[in-house]
């Protein structure tokens, strides 16, 4: 194993950085897409339940038969991986605004409205800090989720640690075959635990001492 890190340590480091990336850009792009539609649709019962569903089904969608699917259209390599990551990094955040800006008191929109701003305004000065524990919560569970779905996005070629697994899998029981399955595991597993810490630390940056949970 030490060989195999010694050999290959510029190889592994880049995909790292490759994976870690992938998955932060497509996160950033998920939380802005997963507001906006929260923003849009949690004052309508209606709406509220059409996204809501939404998000309920597509977790049940599996993310490697979606990236076969996109290999048809797209071809191999990074656009379907970006999509998918994204698919899937909207849906927790999603459900978790939806819950978060529900969840705010009537009372406080009323009061904002009172002091004479708008709708926009207050969404974005009221109701977006309060419910952002809540969107936080539902960022670092989608963080964990889509870590792992970036390493099945290697299967079309997709940038990553993935493609160590991938590359073992295919030759288990060759030559250091298993090695290189347990590098893309653990470096997954430890991306997801930097990630984690990272966006603990947002938390503590953004969310009012006040309102922690």
């Amino acid at each position: 194993m030490l060989e195999f890190l010694a050999d290959r340590y510029p190889q592994i480091l880049f995909a790292g950085w490759q994976h870690f990336s992938l998955v932060f850009q497509c996160l950033v792009l998920a939380t802005v897409l997963a507001i906006v539609i929260a923003a849009l649709t949690y004052r309508s019962r209606t709406l509220n339940g059409i996204a809501n569903g939404i998000s309920a089904v597509g977790l049940t969608l599996p993310s490697f038969a979606l990236i076969g699917l996109l290999i048809a259209p797209l071809g191999f390599g990074t656009l379907p991986a970006i999509i998918v990551v994204a698919f899937y990094a909207t849906l927790p955040i999603l459900r978790n605004a939806l819950v978060g800006l529900s969840g705010i008191s009537p009372s406080v929109v009323e009061s904002a409205r009172g002091v004479g701003m708008g709708r926009v305004r207050s969404l974005l000065r009221v109701e977006l800090p309060l419910a952002w524990p809540v969107i936080l919560t539902g960022v670092r569970v989608s963080a964990q989720m889509v870590m792992g779905i970036a390493a099945i996005a290697a299967y079309a070629l997709g940038p990553g640690l993935g493609g160590f697994i991938f590359n073992g899998l295919s030759r288990l029981g060759g030559a250091n075959s298993l090695e290189s399955v347990v590098v893309g595991v653990v470096g997954v597993v430890l991306l997801a635990l930097v990630l984690d810490l990272l966006l603990l630390g947002l938390g503590r940056l953004t969310i009012p001492r006040g309102i922690r949970v």
